[in-house]
């Protein structure tokens, strides 16, 4: 029985590190974003990333957290690679870099389909991780590329949740069209309206995301 438990220990340690789950953060950078509008998606993902909440329940559950830029059909890049957070020091240091991360694309389109499929080809890296998240921030409604619902249907039938949160000046028409045309059956919409209101609905969203109950 003595040699079983190093055996024990090995999978006792597994499990409690096994990653909850897989937060791919997307920042729209098309050409309606201005830089004033980029800097308050990134500083507002940066401060989110520092918030006391969001880190405990990030380290507790070994959350695995990468973001991605997108805009045009072509234009996507993963811009901080999966980072998987096991002490306080790490959402710092993640924090940092979406606070420095230079803009990727200006002058281009919204492509949210091509969005979407490139972040799905992400999850790869995190396979081990329960839940795999999209969370899609953007202040406008596809321009360009793909049907947008066909790329929902394909994240469903591969177990990832699609989330949003739409950036308003006036009414509801991001709002409307994340709810109607991406986010999938188990997402949920958060809605800021005007600037002001983006640190504190991003900083809900991701504890809505991280925590154990999604929808």
């Amino acid at each position: 029985m003595r040699c079983l438990a190093p055996l024990f220990l090995v999978l006792s340690t597994t499990s409690v590190l096994a990653c909850e789950t897989a937060l791919l953060l997307t920042i729209d950078v098309s050409n309606s974003v201005d830089t004033a509008e980029y800097r308050l998606q990134t500083d507002g993902l940066a401060d989110a990333l520092r918030d006391s909440e969001i880190v405990e329940t990030m380290v507790r559950d070994q959350v695995a957290v990468a973001v991605v830029q997108w805009s045009g059909v072509g234009d996507q890049v993963m811009s901080i690679p999966w980072e998987r957070i096991t002490h306080a020091g790490q959402a710092e240091v993640l924090s940092q870099r979406a606070r420095a991360m230079d803009r990727a694309f200006v002058l281009s389109g919204t492509a949210t389909a091509e969005a979407v499929l490139f972040s799905l080809a992400q999850f790869d890296a995190v396979a081990d991780c329960k839940r795999k998240v999209i969370d899609i921030s953007t202040d406008g409604t596809a321009n360009a590329g793909s049907d947008v619902r066909l790329v929902r249907a394909r994240a469903e039938r591969a177990g990832v949740t699609i989330n949003g949160i739409a950036i308003e000046s006036m009414g509801r028409t991001i709002t409307n069209f994340l709810q109607s045309a991406v986010i999938s059956r188990d997402g949920f919409v958060m809605t800021a309206r005007m600037h002001q209101d983006y640190p504190a609905a991003i900083r809900a969203k991701i504890l809505r995301e991280i925590s154990r109950v999604i929808g």
